[in-house]
């Protein structure tokens, strides 16, 4: 009778400190302006969320957020991080110094969303100097804990960069999300829901886009 007892206390702490666990989450994004930019007048942008949702609440981070939130039944401490300029200068970037904050944030999932502002991969070593400048930057801020890691593809479909990536996720053991049917359809383009002045902003996923990126980042988090 003890024995059983003493088993039952055991699962139910294991039980109470896994739902504890789970409320506390910590969730880091690490994207481009399809994870956030700040306004700016010259392209007629006036938010300051994912690119180019209608609105705060419908971009991709604050969906998942969302997602997580109805899972676990306790909304995670969100951290997102505009890396674009990792994009433009992955070979010789600091990783270290500029994605400290990051790094201490010790994140239990880590959603990694690049790729669109990487300059054409046209060579086999500029590939192998992105999957290089990936796979340091998951493991800086994976450090020696084991969160999850989803990384998704490009919303704009690049079979060279999506290669990439992948390669990355699976040398760090994480899980890749593929969205690459998404940007065929139209439907999900921001021009598709609204007009915008510039044709760049436009040409981001709307807010029928955002919850698809979304669903399928939700779905692959175990």
């Amino acid at each position: 009778m003890k024995s059983s007892r003493l088993v039952f206390l055991v699962v139910f702490t294991l039980i109470s400190f896994a739902a504890q666990a789970s409320a506390q989450t910590k969730v880091l994004f690490l994207g481009n302006s399809i994870t956030k930019h700040g306004p700016k007048a010259d392209i007629d942008w006036k938010g300051n969320w994912g690119m180019a949702a209608s609105a705060e609440d419908k971009d991709y981070v604050h969906l998942v957020t969302k997602g997580l939130t109805e899972k676990a039944g306790t909304a995670p401490q969100v951290m997102v991080k505009n890396i674009a300029d990792f994009e433009r200068a992955y070979a010789d970037y600091d990783v270290a110094a500029k994605l400290k904050e990051a790094i201490d944030f010790h994140a239990d999932l880590i959603i990694l969303a690049i790729g669109e502002n990487v300059p054409a991969l046209k060579l086999p070593e500029e590939k192998q100097k992105l999957q290089a400048g990936v796979t340091t930057l998951l493991n800086a801020v994976k450090g020696e804990r084991k969160p999850v890691i989803l990384v998704r593809s490009c919303f704009w479909a690049n079979a060279a960069k999506d290669e990439v990536l992948q390669q990355a996720c699976t040398a760090v053991g994480g899980i890749y999300v593929n969205i690459s049917t998404l940007g065929k359809d139209e439907s999900n383009y921001a021009r598709s829901e609204r007009p915008y002045k510039h044709a760049g902003v436009a040409n981001h996923p709307g807010d029928k886009g955002m919850a698809a990126i979304a669903a399928a980042l939700v779905k692959a988090v175990p």
